[in-house]
């Protein structure tokens, strides 16, 4: 089959102009595929919001203050989660409220793009995008009143879509500041978020990168240094897709290693092959991200591993599809290889076209690539051989590696960036960590000082009880708060 994507079907004759915005003419089309009716908003209930989640608390909060700012103004400000639905509205204006209740912008109904067509809100979600949609730009005519504008907000912690902000005015309001006040509003849920979460680290937001691939495999001097059955399966069923000429997919939790075991699979095919790895970025860098590459897919020798679809905007996601399907190599390996942390977190359009899916297995149940991973990455550190004591080993394969291969990485290379035998004084505290709340930045810094006590060479419980200047008792206390474990000297 050569063509896995239909083209478009025509849109109706009040398709927004052509000098509308290229996201909003998208995402119409996305609409009109999706079936939504035109002439209508049909409403999707879904009862009680959840008022307890942490964005509803801070957007709640910001929401509150911003609307304080514009007193008088006929503006609706919203928070909605990822899914859409509305979860709290406010505003002063009785006139603008009763008219979106009779749209079903009004909390516990959906806005997503799938059930409301391009609106602001919707749109904001679908693309990961600040989005400003005016009258006329709106798919169904019931909201042809009204400009929307609106900003998601990411989870501080994840990075992850945790909702967007809308701000709803009359479409023959000044409009000029309302996307403005929605990103001013959705950074600001967000940065509260983030001081309410507990202080955990904040991951960042995606870079984006592109790069070559030079070895064959993650240890060029002794093959793939991971020799769990689980991760060797995976291997074997990724190759076997690939040679077959699927598209597949490689998933997995982050920092499983699922864009190393695609390299692997990839350069089990015979003939010399040039492999490329495409890191999708923030919503504001897709487009050139995407010219960058894509063209590279249509020589005969690349091979381009794509990353990070899920952050991808809506019309990416359908452009990327669309390229994908172009380039496919009939009976042939094809010019790409996806991963996602799973299935259901790919774009719609891209998932279609999936053949094949492979699941890396997490660290946690992989013990037996702990030492190899550690010892490899410790070559890596120092170009030459670093050994562990027994209690470092013993420690490393304790842990339950939330973070993965990518986490592993880092503690031995800041291991073995100090010694060259590593041990367990010389590991992060963390990996003595058998908790599994998170910390605040204090409890963390307590905890750090405690093992690091802990864990001098020669010390006793007493010695460590006076350096903290704490009593034996709070000690042990505190040992078992934050459920350290220390490997002994024996064993």
């Amino acid at each position: 089959m050569e063509e896995l994507v239909p083209p478009p079907e025509p849109l109706p004759d009040a398709a927004p102009a052509a000098a509308a915005a290229p996201r909003v003419r998208a995402s119409w089309r996305r609409s009109h595929g999706y079936g939504v009716p035109a002439d209508e908003v049909v409403p999707v209930f879904t009862g009680t919001p959840d008022t307890g989640s942490l964005l509803y608390e801070c957007a709640h909060r910001v929401l509150t203050d911003l609307q304080g700012t514009i007193a008088n103004e006929p503006v609706s400000l919203m928070v909605a989660d990822p899914a859409g639905f509305v979860l709290a509205r406010l505003g002063d204006d009785p006139s603008i409220q009763r008219a979106l209740d009779r749209v079903h912008l009004a909390p516990g109904f959906s806005y997503s793009e799938r059930n409301a067509g391009t609106n602001g809100l919707g749109l904001s979600l679908a693309d990961r995008a600040p989005s400003l949609v005016r009258a006329d730009e709106h798919w169904c005519t019931d909201l042809r009143g009204y400009t929307c504008a609106a900003a998601p907000v990411l989870d501080p912690v994840t990075g992850e879509l945790a909702g967007s902000i809308n701000l709803t005015t009359w479409s023959d309001s000044s409009s000029d500041l309302l996307l403005g006040l929605a990103q001013t509003a959705a950074s600001a849920t967000s940065a509260l978020m983030a001081v309410r979460s507990g202080g955990r680290t904040v991951r960042p937001a995606p870079r984006g990168e592109v790069f070559r691939v030079l070895a064959g495999s993650p240890a060029p001097d002794d093959g793939d240094p991971c020799v769990s059955p689980g991760w060797r399966t995976a291997v074997e069923q990724a190759a076997a897709a690939v040679s077959a000429g699927r598209l597949a997919v490689v998933v997995g939790e982050p920092g499983a290693g699922k864009a190393t075991l695609a390299a692997l699979a990839r350069r089990r095919l015979p003939g010399r092959q040039r492999l490329l790895h495409a890191r999708a970025p923030g919503a504001g860098d897709v487009a050139p991200w995407l010219e960058l590459w894509t063209p590279e897919m249509r020589a005969a020798d690349t091979c381009v591993i794509v990353s990070g679809l899920h952050h991808l905007p809506a019309w990416a996601a359908g452009e990327l599809a669309q390229v994908l399907a172009t380039v496919r190599r009939a009976g042939r390996p094809q010019p790409a290889v996806l991963t996602a942390p799973d299935f259901a977190a790919l774009p719609e359009p891209i998932a279609r076209l999936a053949d094949a899916v492979v699941e890396v297995p997490p660290l946690r149940d992989r013990t037996d690539d702990v030492l190899p991973l550690a010892g490899w990455t410790a070559r890596q550190e120092r170009h030459r051989e670093v050994s562990f004591t027994a209690r470092a080993a013993r420690a490393l394969t304790g842990y339950g590696w939330p973070g993965n291969v990518a986490q592993l990485r880092r503690v031995v290379r800041e291991a073995a960036a100090r010694a060259d035998v590593v041990d367990v004084h010389h590991l992060a505290p963390e990996v003595l960590d058998g908790g599994s709340r998170a910390l605040s930045r204090l409890e963390r810094l307590e905890r750090d000082e405690i093992v690091r006590c802990l864990t001098e060479p020669g010390t006793t419980m007493t010695r460590v009880a006076e350096e903290l200047g704490i009593g034996r008792a709070t000690l042990y206390r505190k040992i078992a708060q934050y459920r350290i474990s220390v490997p002994s000297r024996s064993g």
